[in-house]
């Protein structure tokens, strides 16, 4: 066989041989900017970061996002506009921020109160067992008219009531009170008799030591000592029921998401359930352990809440998410399938499992029952 013939075979090959070898060795890295709407500082970027590092580790580094803090390019609550004009590919923040827009999106935060009382596992039931997930989608698609999807990923509850500058021992000693609230829950609180004013984070101590509020809600536990609360007021109360099972969301401009491979897609699935579990366990330690600085370096009273304080606010829910129902389509839609899938799951859990108090005040015994006062005045309530 002639060389140049030779030559020509050879050549033939090498390039068959390339056309299989060259896109696994030539992987293209897609680099995506997301940004949060926290502050560096704060635990609840953390979960942001390690959300972007399990992403990256489970594509094999085709898939690199950066975790952007709050303002690094865009306004902390301009993230979700943001992403649906791409000028950022994601974000991370929490669903209620968009009250403005509309009221539904306090329910896809699982805010207030759970909406009928679900914990966590109970509102990512609804989300992936109940519809919820597609209705979140359509909420933001066709309600909001935004290229956006969601998927839930930061459980930063349950939060405390809050701090106050003096004891609070019934609804009576609440009302009047200038306090630090926001959103959706600032009018519940209003409904209460509580005088509300909306400050930011960082304006919350500076505002309560020149005795502009008189308390105030930030988050509870290791955010709550970081921000300095503990230096300003002593009387600490726990639980509220205006966060008791919040959950913040992952948002992703939906062309970004279509250009995404099918595996790079359910890496994004699969380090989302596993963030919202493995950020929540080490920030429940995080809590266990401020709680305890807390009182022994500050000398915080962590006191329970009274009761008919969380009764009223569930009263003050209902009234507020009825005649919200009777207004607005999209919300009654979304809540009714709330309350119809916790009409099934809760009554069922509350059959099968047991009481937490019950095995924590045998281990870890209370001077007094605050848990078993609570259900008691609940039980009254609800016989009214």
């Amino acid at each position: 066989m002639p060389t140049a013939l030779k030559n020509a075979f050879a050549l033939t090959a090498l390039a068959a041989v390339l056309s299989f070898v060259a896109p696994a060795g030539a992987q293209q890295v897609k680099n995506l900017k997301f940004q949060s709407t926290w502050p560096a500082s704060l635990t609840l970027q953390d979960n942001f970061r390690y959300f972007t590092e399990r992403v990256d580790k489970l594509t094999g580094g085709s898939l690199k996002i950066e975790a952007l803090a709050a303002g690094q390019i865009v306004p902390p609550f301009e993230i979700l506009d943001a992403t649906h004009k791409k000028v950022i590919d994601g974000g991370h923040g929490i669903s209620y921020y968009w009250v403005g827009k509309h009221k539904a999106a306090t329910l896809f935060s699982n805010t207030p109160a759970g909406i009928a009382g679900m914990d966590h596992m109970d509102f990512l039931g609804w989300i992936y067992e109940g519809g919820g997930l597609e209705m979140w989608w359509e909420f933001y698609q066709k309600e909001l008219k935004l290229n956006v999807i969601a998927f839930p990923i930061l459980p930063s509850s349950p939060q405390a009531l809050g701090w106050f500058k003096r004891p609070i021992k019934n609804l009576a000693d609440f009302k009047g009170m200038k306090c630090r609230q926001t959103g959706i829950v600032a009018e519940v609180y209003q409904r209460m008799g509580m005088q509300t004013v909306n400050l930011p984070g960082g304006e919350i101590v500076p505002s309560a030591q020149r005795g502009v509020i008189d308390c105030a809600e930030w988050v509870g536990g290791i955010e709550d000592l970081r921000l300095g609360l503990p230096q300003v007021w002593k009387y600490h109360y726990t639980p509220g029921m205006h966060e008791s099972a919040s959950i913040g969301e992952l948002i992703i401009n939906l062309d970004v998401w279509n250009g995404l491979t099918a595996q790079q897609q359910e890496a994004i699935r699969s380090a989302v359930t596993e963030t919202f579990v493995r950020w929540g366990v080490k920030w429940q330690k995080q809590n266990a352990d401020a709680i305890e600085e807390m009182r022994t370096k500050y000398g915080t009273q962590i006191l329970r809440t009274p009761p008919e304080i969380l009764i009223a606010f569930l009263k003050a829910w209902d009234e507020i998410a009825a005649e919200e129902s009777a207004k607005n389509p999209f919300f009654k839609k979304v809540i009714d399938s709330q309350r119809a899938y916790a009409s099934k799951v809760m009554p069922a859990k509350r059959f099968m499992f047991p009481p937490y108090s019950f095995a924590a005040n045998y281990y870890f015994p209370e001077t007094t029952k605050p848990a078993r006062r609570i259900e008691e005045t609940a039980i009254k309530a609800i016989k009214k």
